[in-house]
């Protein structure tokens, strides 16, 4: 994926958050299935393990809201909401948000290094 590693692993950790509805299940299978090419990655790239540990686990929190993650339609029957009414609001919180704080950290972490 062009980018770079920090921009390949966002999304790799995104697409399996997404596909699994879970941020802690896409993150285990990301760095399970991933973690040591990455890791070889961030050493011949000269980046700190832990800026990529970041990224992967903030990574793993933005698509992990779909409509099918547990948590959601959990919190949707308790409040006696439906996806069609509430939706929009939990993207707007729960996946651009941190989409937007993603963009910033790999935009920080690119120039500054791990911080």
């Amino acid at each position: 994926i062009s980018g770079g590693p920090l921009v390949s692993l966002a999304i790799a950790t995104n697409l399996l958050a997404a596909l699994t509805g879970s941020a802690s299940g896409g993150l285990t299978i990301a760095l399970d299935a991933l973690g040591d090419t990455y890791l070889q990655i961030a050493r011949t790239a000269h980046i700190d393990p832990a800026l990529m540990h970041r990224i992967a686990v903030i990574g793993s929190g933005t698509l992990d809201s779909l409509p099918h993650n547990g948590a959601v339609v959990t919190l949707l029957a308790v409040c006696g909401s439906t996806h069609r009414k509430s939706y929009f609001d939990m993207v707007m919180a729960n996946i651009v948000g941190p989409i937007i704080a993603l963009v910033v950290v790999i935009a920080l972490g690119s120039v500054l290094g791990s911080f």
